[in-house]
């Protein structure tokens, strides 16, 4: 058993709220640790050590704060495999999931070395008669993430990363249900030379989120998780005046035409639907073959791939498929919508519900479940499943094909497997989805694009990492001067350097 408190001026310190939260092991059941919920008190006091240390460093120029991301890539490539197996232990992913999770998120903060590029503003000279005009890109200030327990050391770090960069102090409330990397990181930060303040850990629940939401002294919040909740804290923040992005849920939709090359496309739906018991936003769900003859071919090769997957805690070696489900509760609600897809119906030609695991009977573990014949009014399409579950929903041609995605409430993630550049061109150009794979299942971008969903998945207009991640949590100021002529006495000898 280990306890968890916060992370506020620059160390970890106790909750005092006298309220906690139980970590568990998902693999096993069992609660191996406890963690603290902050009280809005606690919160407060995050935001006032924040607000405090902020001035100091964003007036320290964007190289030297630069090299302070500089330095945590190195330690985040030092710690790898210590962070890897905290993630494993409290989330369930496999142990190379794990590592991928960091990965990602290490190559935002690779990206955020650029805060120097990134800041740079416009200067327009002669702009009228003796006048000058330029704009300068400046932080915001006090700023906030709330992020989700799927991916506990990547969207942390998409988020306090360029926040950071870019002159702001951050609060993170993470996740309670895996809290340790999160902490780690933050000492990691601190021992890359970040001063004490700028990065702070807000253990808690729905208290400490709306002590953010209402907090004053917090310009910006991001936040990654369900559509309901992304609702809200957008509805709440920006009512309060703050800048809010929000990133909620998804239903992302594998497009195969009868051209595509089906080994590689059922390989890739293997892999994005079931990868991470498939509790990721941008999971491949729904698989839609175009045509009948595509179909069968797609559901007779899906079929054995499903069965063999190999499913177990991160300990059983590095050829586990996936692991548990994060709670008893997220298993409680995939198999309950596994059963409400057969009352509707759809084909479950792969039943995992029964799945267990010698020795481990406890775990949240879930078998992989594949449905065919699944239509758009059941619920497990409209559904995001969160879970270990693939649907194959049959399309007679390509424009059926199209639609589903296109009508359905989320724009997360797309993608279309095709030899026929036409089409696969056509798909990008006309498809209301905020990241489309061609011939790439998941298509999340790299560190130096932007990650963002349409429609019901995104709230807000600007992206997360990337180009927008600077201009979120940074505002512009334009400045028009007029100066007197004349040229000042004096001279320097020395190469000029950065002072």
């Amino acid at each position: 058993m280990y306890e968890i408190g916060h992370f506020i001026g620059g160390k970890r310190v106790a909750g005092k709220s006298g309220r906690s939260a139980e970590i568990f092991n998902p693999a096993t059941g069992e609660v191996q640790g406890q963690v603290a919920l902050a009280s809005p008190e606690e919160l407060r006091a995050a935001v006032e050590t924040a607000k405090a240390a902020q001035p100091e460093w964003a007036a320290t120029n964007p190289q030297r704060r630069a090299r302070v991301m500089m330095k945590f890539v190195d330690l985040l490539n030092r710690d790898m495999d210590k962070l890897a197996e905290a993630l494993s232990k409290e989330h369930g992913k496999t142990f190379p999931d794990a590592k991928g999770d960091v990965q990602r998120g290490l190559e935002v903060a690779e990206f955020c070395i650029a805060a120097p590029q990134m800041m740079k503003g416009e200067f327009s000279e002669g702009a009228g008669p003796g006048i000058d005009i330029y704009s300068i890109r400046q932080p915001l200030g006090v700023v906030a993430g709330i992020t989700p327990f799927n991916f506990p050391a990547m969207i942390p770090m998409w988020k306090f990363c360029p926040a950071i960069a870019a002159g702001n102090a951050f609060i993170l409330k993470p996740s309670e249900r895996d809290p340790a990397v999160p902490m780690m990181l933050a000492e990691l930060m601190i021992e890359a030379g970040l001063p004490a303040g700028i990065l702070n850990v807000v253990n808690g629940d729905k208290g400490a989120v709306d002590a953010i939401l209402d907090d004053p002294d917090i310009q910006a919040i991001g936040f990654v998780g369900s559509t309901a909740i992304a609702k809200y804290i957008y509805g709440r923040g920006c009512s309060n005046g703050k800048r809010v992005q929000c990133f909620g849920g998804a239903k992302n939709h594998m497009i195969v035409m009868p051209d595509a090359d089906m080994d590689k496309a059922v390989d890739a739906l293997i892999g994005a639907g079931y990868g991470a018991a498939g509790e990721r936003c941008m999971a491949v769900s729904v698989a839609v073959p175009v045509g009948e003859e595509t179909a069968e071919r797609l559901v007779e090769k899906l079929i054995p791939k499903v069965e063999a997957l190999k499913i177990g805690p991160y300990t059983a070696g590095d050829d586990v498929d996936f692991g548990p489900l994060v709670t008893r509760e997220a298993q409680k609600r995939v198999l309950g919508l596994v059963d409400r897809g057969v009352e509707e119906g759809a084909k479950l030609v792969v039943d995992g519900r029964n799945f267990k695991m010698q020795g481990y009977e406890d775990g949240f573990f879930v078998g992989a479940c594949l449905f065919d014949n699944v239509t758009k009014d059941m619920d497990i399409y409209k559904t995001e499943i969160f879970g270990p579950v693939l649907s194959v929903a049959r399309a007679k041609d390509y424009e059926e094909a199209l639609d589903l995605p296109m009508s359905h409430e989320y724009g997360n993630g797309v993608a279309i497997f095709t030899r026929d550049g036409d089409a696969a061109r056509d798909f990008a150009s006309r498809i209301n989805i905020g990241m489309v794979g061609v011939n790439v299942p998941i298509p999340v971008p790299l560190s130096y694009y932007t990650f963002g969903g349409w429609k019901a998945s995104g709230f807000g207009d600007l992206n997360q990492h990337g180009a927008d991640g600077f201009r979120f949590y940074t505002r512009t100021k334009t400045v028009t001067s007029r100066w007197p002529s004349g040229i000042k006495d004096g001279a320097e000898f020395s190469i000029p350097t950065m002072k």
